[in-house]
């Protein structure tokens, strides 16, 4: 996907990007490139990939919630990474509210650099693990989105997030192909946090990747055990 076809595709979505937006993408790449060279930040780094595959993709989730384009409101970012889904939507939606989790601490600072480079404002930046910080009051329930990709199975990665997630909110997971049987597998860990699953969307990517993006609604509050001390979602996943 060239900078073009990603510029058209996001149209054709409803989605127009300015030519500064634009440019906070050309700059996001360059510098993602550059660190990724001595610091582990992506398997993918073809140009063309990177817009398909980490860019594009990252922003089908506000195909599907629409209130992401509109919403002054909070998300945060689980095992974000190299920033993704988040950094991408913040710079499509300068409004959204962003707070990104990664337990590296050199991804964090790759974090903070481009956030300043770009000149994002309304950015958080949390360096640990959603096990712990899950538990902190600071960010336990606060928040009106949690995402998290290419992190967990869906039973697992519902113990990481939907802590975060106030009641009202939403926690929104991104998968491939197997994410209804893992969404299947994981009913009983998104009952006993508090989720119900709203609405399921199953789609391609302009080359022919199955995706999914499928809403929970957080309607109770996550027991107050959850999410368990760091590792033990992964390893005893509940249900």
């Amino acid at each position: 996907m060239t900078v073009d076809e990603f510029v058209s595709a996001l149209k054709n979505a409803g989605i127009q990007l300015t030519e500064n937006q634009i440019q906070q993408f050309e700059q996001y790449f360059d510098m993602l490139v550059t660190t990724n060279a001595h610091v582990n930040l992506t398997a993918i780094t073809e140009k063309k990939d990177v817009y398909l595959k980490h860019f594009y993709d990252s922003l089908t989730v506000a195909h599907y919630e629409k209130a992401l384009q509109q919403t002054t409101g909070t998300l945060i970012d689980v095992g974000t990474g190299a920033g993704f889904p988040s950094l991408p939507l913040k710079i499509a939606f300068p409004n959204l509210q962003i707070t990104m989790v990664d337990a590296l601490q050199k991804r964090v600072k790759f974090l903070q650099d481009v956030v300043t480079t770009l000149g994002l404002t309304g950015v958080t930046i949390v360096h640990g693990r959603a096990e712990d910080i899950g538990q902190d009051p600071k960010y336990r329930e606060q928040f009106d989105y949690a995402t998290a990709r290419a992190v967990a199975r869906t039973s697992v990665l519902a113990e990481y997030t939907l802590p975060f997630v106030k009641i009202g909110g939403e926690f929104l997971v991104m998968k491939g192909s197997a994410a209804e049987q893992e969404l299947a597998d994981g009913q009983k860990a998104l009952a006993t946090l508090g989720g119900q699953l709203r609405e399921s969307f199953e789609f391609t990517l302009p080359n022919g990747d199955t995706r999914y993006v499928q809403i929970v609604d957080k309607n109770k509050k996550t027991p107050k055990k959850y999410p368990r001390q760091a590792g033990t979602p992964s390893k005893k996943p509940i249900g």
